[in-house]
């Protein structure tokens, strides 16, 4: 399984991006096989939608992670994962956004 963040989903649908075609490989080549938190189609639209000015493009973008994860694979975020980010954003010196993808990683053997 692999849980992918919202710098590869993004890097996947740039065409300019520098890590584009190997971020758009993993989506295509894994698609059965992809994880991502329902926190991703947030960062998505924040990257997409409101930084870069494409707000269609983040909408598409986020309906591509839905799809690619399925319900059983898009992970949402609950109270006991906000305690386990928080643990190992503590011990790891990462961001609260970081550590929850590190968390669920461990939580589902990923």
């Amino acid at each position: 399984m692999l849980l992918l963040d919202a710098s590869v989903w993004v890097a996947s649908a740039s065409p300019r991006d520098q890590y584009h075609s190997e971020s758009a490989s993993l989506v295509r080549r894994h698609r059965s096989a992809i994880g991502a938190l329902d926190l991703t189609l947030f960062e998505v639209a924040n990257a997409l939608g409101a930084k870069r000015r494409q707000p269609r493009g983040a909408e598409r973008l986020a309906s591509l992670v839905v799809r690619c994860c399925g319900r059983d694979r898009l992970v949402r975020v609950d109270p006991n994962l906000v305690g386990a980010a928080v643990d190992v954003a503590v011990e790891h010196g990462l961001s609260a956004y970081d550590a929850a993808y590190v968390a669920v990683a461990r939580r589902n053997g990923w």
